[in-house]
């Protein structure tokens, strides 16, 4: 029986393996190495986080991003936006390096099994594990507008379903959001050659504000303090103190995660985007439709007349909802079973990221109503992957790997059923 399994090989998943098997655990990993950023963003996207604040994370530190560059002749800088896909090179990097390696299946199945688990393998492969570790990015959590459910996908699609943009060439494409995704899908849809137009329920675009320099004067870096999310004392607590944020209520934690870091355009976007797209604003949407070759939008202002948009095809840009229940692999029982955040579906996690069913890990967009902003960047994964470790070894008996401890250490492990001993 294996001491962990992990489920996913994103940045979440390869910094949980690399930490577990550091510590010594019997550690295996499954999934297709970054297949999020390899598969589901168009070509030509930016990464809006600080190239610095996206390390992947190991015990030693040397598999940093900057590591990487120094070896391939890239040069990260603060303030220039790195492009995804010199990101998802890196994370295969990493992968390439990470003991165990990653085995390249799907897992389609996590049930209870004994004092563990039975995971089921794509190919037919059953496996058992005391513990398994859910990090399987935000695919499964895709959320579409009700209005736009059940239209055929050559009339509606999500942003994450584009790798090649160039299919739109001289197409009418209404892009439905008002966040990043939104904004940066629609200038690369203008660069294509189609004719984009945005249309979201805001009232105005919110753009960032390009960085503060890292070096600063002592005063200027008190008032306004960098961190991985952002510039600010508000950001900072999302970044740097996740484990102080899952002491807050449950209703305070949601709807933290539902409000902080909200829709904005990178600083760096702007220009590439005002003049070019096309903005209608403070729309409802209200029903879509076929329509010929395309699609027949109703859309409402707040009090006003509906109005019909006619569109070739609608990309949202709506963003991905944490949701249990789209987690297809997990026994139904089992998925049942767990403890929710009260107002989400997504799992109540204790300090080391374990959920109400002994055993069983979430990290990644499922642990954000837990631990916070943080979880939904790839800046939350050192965080994680040490915490996680650190309660996988506290019931495992395995030595501390020399790696660095975090603050507010305490794993708040559930209690276990009757019979399942470790």
């Amino acid at each position: 029986m294996h001491d962990l399994v992990v489920v996913g090989a994103g940045p979440y998943g390869l910094s949980i393996a690399a930490h577990a098997a550091a510590a010594g655990l019997d550690t295996r990993v499954f999934g297709r190495p970054m297949a999020s950023w390899r598969d589901h963003m168009p070509a030509g996207m930016f990464l809006k986080s600080e190239p610095w604040a996206t390390d992947l994370s190991e015990p030693t530190r040397e598999r940093t991003l900057a590591a990487y560059c120094a070896a391939h002749d890239v040069r990260p800088e603060h303030g220039v936006p790195l492009p995804v896909d010199a990101f998802a090179r890196y994370g295969l990097w990493f992968a390439e390096r990470l003991t165990p390696p990653v085995e390249e299946r799907e897992i389609i199945a996590v049930a209870p099994h004994a004092d563990g688990f039975e995971v089921k393998a794509v190919d037919g492969e059953r496996l058992a594990a005391r513990n398994v570790a859910l990090a399987v990015g935000v695919m499964p959590f895709v959320h579409l507008p009700g209005a736009l459910r059940g239209l055929p996908a050559e009339l509606v699609s999500h942003s994450s379903d584009h790798r090649d943009l160039g299919r739109f060439r001289g197409a009418d494409v209404t892009v439905v959001g008002a966040g990043q995704a939104a904004l940066e899908t629609a200038a690369l849809l203008a660069e294509a050659g189609a004719r984009p137009t945005v249309v979201a329920r805001a009232g105005g675009l919110r753009w960032d504000t390009p960085p503060a320099p890292l070096r600063r004067g002592g005063l200027a870096g008190l008032r306004a303090p960098h961190s991985g999310l952002g510039t600010g004392w508000t950001t900072w607590v999302w970044s740097e103190l996740p484990w102080a944020v899952r002491r807050l209520p449950e209703a305070v934690r949601a709807h933290i995660v539902a409000t902080a870091l909200g829709p904005a355009g990178a600083w760096w976007l702007r220009e590439r985007f005002e003049g070019v797209v096309p903005v209608r604003l403070g729309l409802r949407l209200l029903r879509a439709e076929p329509s010929g070759a395309g699609v027949r939008l109703t859309v409402a202002s707040a009090g006003g007349r509906p109005e019909v948009i006619e569109t070739g095809h609608v990309i949202a840009a709506t963003g991905f909802v944490p949701d249990l229940r789209r987690l297809d692999l997990l026994d139904r029982t089992l998925r049942d079973g767990l403890r929710t955040v009260r107002g989400t579906r997504a799992p109540a996690l204790s300090g080391g990221f374990e959920s109400s069913r002994a055993g069983l890990f979430f990290a990644g967009l499922l642990s954000a109503p837990s631990f916070g902003p943080a979880m939904r960047f790839v800046h939350g994964v050192s965080f994680t992957a040490g915490r996680l470790t650190r309660s996988l070894r506290d019931v495992t008996g395995q030595r501390p790997a020399a790696a660095p401890r975090m603050p507010g250490q305490g794993t708040d492990r559930p209690v276990r059923p009757a019979g399942a001993a470790r």
